[in-house]
């Protein structure tokens, strides 16, 4: 079997280009169209006797084409191009099919002389293939099967564009309008953008993407809405993105010196009278898929007036929630955690004094990292404590394994399972747990600082070597350290449909997530359980699994 290579690399600007196409069919009418499209300047060469198809006719008339009524001939690359670049031509079009000697001699000289060159149905004799684009104003998608099937690109193509929702073009039109604002607005962009955060359009989050931002960094905490931005493109629904008002635009440019009045995605239609007895729901939405979400969830969803949702309640959760429903997105990001939590609490408290049902929709569970201790607290203490229902949700320590193929407790493998966060509080690092060999360990939140953990978990802290260092009769640290070739596994937006899997070991896995990028939200499974379904390779530092298919049998049952 044939490996496959990325053929999709850059998005060319082909405006004042000129493009050679040879032949006189209707396949070359159709390459004019799409040369006119993109901005070029398409030159049609075939003999002064050839019957032009009636679309060419017109252009040629219209004067969007020029005829050069000529048979082909080498020079024509070289002397029909613009004269900036010495007058070679930018691409060349051969319409007369693989069958025709001539196809191949052009593609010959193309290659030769490095000029892009597309002979029809010979993907042998092309070094580029063309795109079945979908074009949405700034947004534009291309699909290639790279020669092996001009129909099925654009069937998937249809496909694809059918899934996304109405005006994302215009979503990305005015977000771009808003990056630029803060770039001219924020003085000290460059320090945000230092770590890779917002490149460009070709690669994945960086490693850093989620890295803490401590209260000391102020240049970071000034950069703060572009970081915002980067996060709403992140994190937010597509749907919900595609629907941005200038009210929300108005949001992200504000300051954050007011947590109180920030503006919520969408409007309520409920009316809601200040007399009723408002309530508060705090709900876990399970790690991502929503076949996945509680029943009593699902309800709280399509009963509530005001929907405060993480930013990690991924979308196919978020598309569940009414039209009619206000909502509001935390505008958490690293540095922002506490104000936007606070912010959050106190439009929860607004919401119920004014009798509205409020669900808190978080991620997971509730309870397992998910601050729902701090929340409910908080309510109690401002004398809602009485209008509080907490309702469980799958959490992702537990579930993502299982969707990584990994069983956390298994015979003869472990026999124990911890949970343990990745990051303290304020960023601090915590004390990292002791090395078992029949223990299976979860980190959630600690993709963003990996580097840091590997060590502490292979080495021992500053803290541990400065307490017993020079002092007589005080013992050498004796936490039992974890081998550096323990199996382990990064699990990204598990049950979702870009769910990703790296398997590695622990002494390869920063430079895996380094190379890899990052998915979030993710979690580290270190631990002897990792492979005991899934052998590594060997010779491979690591291996990369893409999507999720698990909870497909629903709708093949249906299609029966």
């Amino acid at each position: 079997m044939s490996s496959n290579h990325v053929s999709m690399l850059t998005a060319t600007d082909a405006r004042s280009h000129v493009h050679l196409i040879v032949g006189s069919n209707p396949l070359a009418a159709a390459r004019c169209g799409q040369s006119l499209g993109a901005g070029a300047s398409p030159i049609l060469l075939a003999p002064e006797t050839a019957e032009l198809h009636y679309v060419l006719q017109k252009r040629v008339e219209d004067g969007e084409v020029k005829w050069v009524r000529e048979a082909f001939r080498d020079e024509h690359l070289f002397t029909l191009g613009r004269e900036d670049v010495g007058r070679v031509v930018d691409a060349v079009f051969v319409t007369s099919g693989p069958r025709d000697a001539l196809g191949a001699h052009i593609s010959t000289l193309c290659k030769r002389n490095r000029i892009p060159v597309n002979v029809v149905d010979a993907p042998h004799l092309c070094t580029f293939s063309l795109l079945s684009m979908h074009v949405d104003g700034p947004l534009q998608i291309g699909i290639t099967t790279n020669g092996r099937g001009c129909k099925l690109a654009s069937r998937i193509r249809r496909e694809v564009a059918a899934s996304l929702p109405p005006n994302l073009g215009s979503a990305c039109l005015r977000l771009g309008d808003v990056r630029k604002r803060i770039q001219e607005e924020d003085h000290l962009l460059h320090m945000a953008l230092a770590d890779g955060d917002d490149v460009d359009d070709s690669i994945d989050q960086s490693a850093s993407f989620n890295k803490l931002v401590t209260e000391a960094d102020l240049d970071a905490a000034k950069n703060r809405r572009m970081r915002w931005l980067s996060q709403i493109c992140e994190y937010w629904p597509l749907k919900r993105l595609a629907a941005i008002t200038d009210d929300d635009v108005a949001n992200i440019l504000k300051s954050y010196e007011d947590h109180g009045s920030a503006n919520s995605v969408g409007k309520s239609t409920l009316a809601n009278s200040t007399t009723s007895r408002g309530l508060i729901i705090l709900a876990g939405s399970g790690p991502g898929h929503p076949d996945l979400l509680t029943r009593a969830t699902h309800k709280a969803i399509q009963a509530a007036d005001l929907v405060l949702a993480d930013k990690l309640v991924p979308e196919g959760v978020m598309n569940l929630i009414p039209r009619r429903t206000e909502v509001h997105i935390a505008r958490k990001f690293p540095g922002n955690a506490d104000a936007a939590q606070d912010e959050l609490q106190k439009m929860a408290t607004a919401g119920v004094r004014a009798g509205k049902t409020v669900l808190r929709l978080k991620q997971g569970d509730p309870y397992i990292y998910g601050r729902g201790g701090e929340e409910v607290e908080y309510f109690r203490q401002n004398g809602f404590g009485d209008r509080v229902v907490v309702l469980p949700g799958v959490t992702s320590a537990l579930s993502a394994p299982l969707f990584a193929a990994i069983p956390p407790t298994q015979r003869d493998v472990a026999d124990q399972v911890l949970v343990c966060t990745g990051t303290g509080k304020k960023g601090k690092a915590p004390v990292p747990p002791e090395y078992v060999f029949s223990r299976t360990v979860v980190f959630l939140m600690a993709l963003h600082r990996v580097e840091g953990l590997v060590a502490e978990l292979t080495g021992y802290t500053e803290a541990e070597v400065s307490v017993t260092s020079g002092k007589e009769g005080v013992e050498a640290p004796n936490r039992a350290l974890w081998p550096r070739n323990t199996p382990c596994a990064v699990i990204e937006r598990a049950s979702c449909p870009d769910q990703r899997v790296i398997r590695t070991t622990l002494d390869k896995v920063v430079e895996a997530v380094e190379q890899e990028g990052s998915r979030p939200p993710g979690l580290l499974v270190v631990g002897r359980a990792c492979e005991f379904l899934n052998k590594p390779e060997k010779g491979r530092a690591w291996s990369v699994e893409e999507g999720f298919r698990g909870l497909e049998f629903g709708e093949e049952i249906v299609d029966l």
